[in-house]
């Protein structure tokens, strides 16, 4: 039987190996230069991605009870999150949004302030509506260096070290890193055995994007999600000006330069966001929020039925709807097997998935 949106899987099956290895954590404060893309990964392990550090940081958060997914919904996020961390709200930056599978409770990454005294935060909300800072000051945490990150451009319109780490997924067993580095094909992807090894495998990735009409080596993935595609664990991966991309995580390995499939062209002048993937009536969707062109439900039982596009060309590939009642959307993740949790400008809410 073919498998796919295999990610809850993995988490699970990792969980009791996790539970008899040794973590390597150590207990300290952590100190974080930027706190960026989050992940969750076993046993309540908080995956941070910290561009400015050129870091992936392991906390054990201890938010293991088990609880039942209930609704979301907390409004005037922004100006809470100011009040919370004593700033007005044109200073606070959510970076990103995840949510623990064990206890249910939101993490958010923050950045308060702007430029160089621009502090990271993370904070933690409960089903209630409250928020709380979640103090790095004393915990268990093992961190993850990134070779070859990209040299920082202070003052330049798009400074590369901010795109180190553009998104962090966990899965069987991998730290997953999306980003860039300081190499000849700068777009990146990462993998890091969990508990954390010295060696970091990285790959650079190559793309043909169609509707610019060439290969592309340096824009970094934006977002993706790990998913079985024809029976082998993947990769699907969005990029700037949405090219939708396969990636099989066999041909992960260091140092290779490795040529993603596109499989769709979404629409020019639009950032992709976030996406999840979902089972619901017997099929398998991803949804994908986007800057620009809302937020996309894709049909995704077959990926592997669509040709690699290799010409230029218009909106092509996996079909899609847009979903009309989500909008302005910031970010995008999972809540459980039948809800989706959105950021907007002005709350953070629980959504049926569509």
């Amino acid at each position: 039987m073919r498998k796919t949106a295999f990610l809850a899987g993995m988490i699970c099956a990792a969980t009791m190996a996790f539970a008899a290895s040794n973590t390597g954590m150590t207990k300290g404060k952590v100190q974080l230069k930027s706190a960026g893309p989050l992940a969750f990964g076993p046993e309540g392990i908080l995956f941070i991605g910290d561009s400015l550090g050129s870091s992936v940081i392991a906390v054990d958060t201890g938010d293991t009870k088990a609880a039942s997914a209930g609704k979301v919904e907390i409004t005037g996020i922004n100006q809470k999150v100011a009040a919370l961390l004593g700033a007005s709200a044109d200073q606070i930056t959510i970076n990103d949004v995840k949510v623990n599978p064990l206890s249910k409770n939101v993490y958010l990454s923050v950045t308060r302030g702007k430029g160089e005294g621009a502090v990271p935060v993370i904070l933690r909300a409960d089903a209630s509506g409250k928020i709380t800072e979640f103090s790095l000051d004393n915990v268990a945490s093992s961190a993850s260096a990134l070779p070859n990150p990209p040299v920082a451009k202070a003052g330049a319109r798009s400074d590369p070290r901010l795109e180190t780490i553009t998104q962090v997924a966990y899965s069987g067993g991998k730290v997953i890193v999306a980003g860039l580095s300081n190499e000849e094909f700068s777009s990146n992807l990462r993998t890091i055995a969990f508990p954390f090894e010295k060696n970091v495998t990285a790959s650079s990735i190559e793309i043909y994007h169609g509707s610019h009409g060439r290969f592309e080596t340096q824009a970094p993935v934006r977002t993706f999600v790990p998913y079985t595609i024809d029976n082998e664990p993947s990769i699907v991966a969005a990029y700037t000006c949405t090219p939708l991309v396969t990636i099989p995580m066999s041909d992960l390995k260091p140092g290779k330069k490795v040529e993603g499939a596109t499989i769709a062209e979404l629409g020019a002048g639009n950032r992709p966001i976030d996406m999840i993937a979902y089972k619901k009536d017997n099929h398998e969707f991803i949804l994908m929020a986007n800057s620009s062109r809302g937020v996309m439900k894709l049909k995704s039982d077959h990926l592997e039925k669509y040709k690699n596009i290799t010409a230029q060309t218009d909106i092509t590939g996996v079909p899609y709807e847009t979903i009309g009642s989500l909008t302005g959307v910031k970010h995008l993740t999972s809540l459980d097997d039948s809800n989706a949790l959105i950021l907007t400008e002005s709350d953070l809410r629980s959504v049926p998935l569509p």
